[in-house]
């Protein structure tokens, strides 16, 4: 059985991993998102994470499709209590359909409750700041759900450490909802914004710490190491920027500990990310069968600590 940790300082019990549900009918159709849905359930994962955002950037598409697949899942499996289900508000979905305002985030909610068909969501969060609408108001809306019932926990995503601070310290003195986790962008080639005053913030809050893009939209796999590769997937274009000498290095260090540990390298890229002590779980996506047991895989790998001081001095 894959151990659980607590989510900062709430009673959720989560897997060292959650599963990134922005590909769920994107890149993953419906029957192939419950092929994954059903696999991660049996292997032991239980966080699962999407926003109502996702996936508007595909022609056609409106937002909410991530979030509708899984509740088809969820009303087909009756599986609810069997996961620990985060979504998000505040990414633009049209021209008064954004933000976190109180009135957005009342109607947002309904939105997503309706289409994970379900009467509540454990972790809401706040996908992007709003530098328009006072933090108060935010945490007041959220109030007003946790109360009613259809909140368990608030969390926030793509936070400056002086907001996340604003947002706490307004929490505490006017007893709003506190954010019980951040979402940061961090991984083996993305670590400046997120070590340091941000870091040493949530480590002090206790909240815990889901980051994104835990292998680089597929660069920490191995999968580009030529300009020639990019066009692999449609995901190649954002791999572009990790190809330069510290990128070269991170996969030659990559390609060390999965040797020594007969592991591939997106199972060493998220064992990384799972050692270092301020990290609850990182987000991963899998659109096959065969990636998802990668990232099951990676939640058994434990690296030696010269595994991890090299692979530090590598993406340092």
């Amino acid at each position: 059985m894959i151990p659980r940790r607590q989510l900062g300082r709430t009673e959720l019990q989560v897997s060292p991993l959650c599963f990134g549900g922005n590909v769920f009918g994107w890149t993953a159709d419906e029957a192939t998102s419950f092929r994954l849905l059903d696999r991660l359930v049996e292997a032991g994962l239980n966080f699962i994470d999407t926003a109502d955002g996702y996936s508007r950037w595909v022609p056609g598409h409106v937002g909410g499709e991530s979030e509708t697949i899984i509740g088809r899942w969820l009303a087909a499996r009756r599986s609810r209590e069997r996961v620990v289900i985060a979504t998000k508000v505040g990414s633009e979905l049209g021209p008064d359909r954004k933000g976190l305002s109180a009135r957005w985030i009342a109607q947002a909610v309904e939105d997503s409750l309706r289409r994970l068909q379900t009467d509540h969501i454990d972790l809401y969060q706040s996908h992007f700041d709003d530098p328009d609408t006072p933090v108060e108001e935010t945490l007041g809306a959220y109030d007003a759900l946790i109360r009613a019932g259809k909140v368990r926990f608030v969390g926030a995503s793509n936070f400056t450490v002086e907001r996340l601070e604003e947002s706490l310290a307004a929490a505490a003195r006017d007893g709003l909802p506190r954010y019980v986790s951040l979402q940061p962008h961090y991984n083996l080639v993305e670590r400046a914004k997120y070590e340091g005053p941000l870091e040493e913030l949530c480590v002090r809050e206790g909240l815990g710490v889901i980051p994104y893009y835990g292998l680089a939209g597929g660069f920490l796999t191995g999968k580009y190491r030529s300009r020639a590769d990019l066009a692999k997937s449609p995901r190649g274009a954002g791999a572009a920027k990790y190809l330069d000498e510290r990128g070269l290095k991170v996969l030659a260090a990559l390609d060390e500990a999965a040797s020594v540990h007969a592991a591939t390298l997106a199972q060493v890229a998220l064992a990384w990310l799972m050692a270092r002590p301020s990290i609850t779980a990182p987000i991963a996506s899998a659109t096959g069968l065969d990636q998802l047991e990668d990232l099951i895989a990676a939640t058994r790998l434990n690296l030696s600590p010269q595994d991890l001081e090299q692979l530090d001095r590598a993406s340092r």
